[in-house]
């Protein structure tokens, strides 16, 4: 069946929204994957670029959205497959085909998935997947879908990378306001902190930060101010961590600090008293002078969970309990208290 013209328009829609994200790599691929499942009428997708002998997770959404950051060796995967093949791959069962992880699949609960390598300077580097719960969801009609949004993909990825001396790896994984690393290196390095620490005493820790009055700071001087402030607030958490711990800006105002080789409650509370030290100083801002302010909470493995999302939906909730109840006292969001609880 030939594309439908509603289809045309949703990925001349697709090209505008890259257009507008320019050189931010991470954002276009993000961006890809949730139209494309919007596309395809999937229940999810993912971008996996090689790296060395594995396939990472670099952008995920839907059903695919718990594996990012996910390592996996390319010789087991259909991924994998497609970069080694240069070729398009259907798994029409998850449960009865070979050439997939069958433990990842299942993890997520996907049944059935099409794989079309992304081309990079003229080699395969990766894939752009689409997935389903159902079983034979993907067909010719999808396969050629993927085929033209791929493409967009790859030539976004070009124009963004081609006058730039930084390695696509390296602009799929930081973030491009800051210079941080971003979710999916995150949730990377979260995944195999935690895999390195099982069954050892030292714990890993996961801090989650909110940046307080973004908006009304956008809203007063404009959103270059706001960005300024987010840049600087990165380069703050960034300084304030010990050598080894990793500071990441999740996407909008929310960073992270993953602590690890923790000894116990006094190093956690120590990073803490860091963190909310290195916000106390203002911003000088073309005349104006910014506060900058934050919400933080945190979470320790194995004590709040073992797992990475549990983690970091802990250190999450505890985040925005503070936030609730420092607005209904009136209280400073920079403010560093006298005593820091250790959550």
């Amino acid at each position: 069946m030939p594309v439908q013209p509603a289809q045309l328009l949703h990925i001349i829609r697709i090209q505008l929204a890259i257009a507008r994200l320019g050189l931010d790599v991470a954002g276009v691929m993000q961006l890809v994957c949730e139209e494309g499942t919007a596309l395809l009428g999937a229940d999810g997708a993912a971008v996996e670029l090689a790296d060395g002998d594995d396939m990472v997770y670099r952008a995920a959404c839907g059903l695919a959205g718990p594996q990012l950051g996910l390592r996996l060796p390319q010789g087991s995967s259909l991924s994998g497959l497609c970069v080694a093949r240069g070729e398009p791959l259907v798994c029409a069962d998850s449960e009865s085909d070979a050439r997939v992880d069958l433990a990842a699949c299942r993890a997520v609960g996907l049944r059935s998935m099409l794989v079309q390598p992304l081309v990079y300077d003229g080699k395969p580097v990766g894939v752009l997947k689409a997935v389903s719960a159902q079983k034979g969801r993907f067909g010719r009609d999808e396969i050629g879908l993927l085929a033209m949004l791929t493409d967009v993909l790859a030539e976004a990825i070009y124009f963004a990378t081609r006058l730039d001396a930084r390695s696509l790896l390296h602009r799929a994984t930081h973030d491009e306001l800051t210079g941080l690393p971003n979710r999916s290196l995150f949730m990377e390095r979260l995944n195999r902190a935690l895999t390195v620490g099982r069954g050892r005493a030292a714990g890993v820790g996961v801090e989650m930060i909110d940046m307080d009055g973004l908006k009304p700071l956008n809203d007063r001087l404009g959103h270059r101010a706001g960005d300024v402030a987010l840049a600087e607030l990165g380069r703050r958490l960034a300084g304030s961590v010990r050598a080894g711990d990793l500071v990441a800006r999740l996407g909008g105002d929310e960073f992270a600090v993953l602590l690890t080789g923790l000894a116990g409650s006094a190093e956690l509370a120590a990073a803490m008293r860091r963190l909310h030290a290195s916000v106390r100083a203002p911003l000088g801002f073309e005349g104006h002078s910014l506060a900058l302010a934050m919400s933080l909470g945190s979470a320790v493995s194995p004590a709040d969970g073992s797992e990475a999302l549990a983690l970091l939906a802990a250190a999450d909730a505890r985040m925005y309990a503070r936030k609730r109840q420092r607005k209904a006292a009136g209280t400073t969001a920079g403010a560093c208290p006298p005593a820091v609880s250790l959550h």
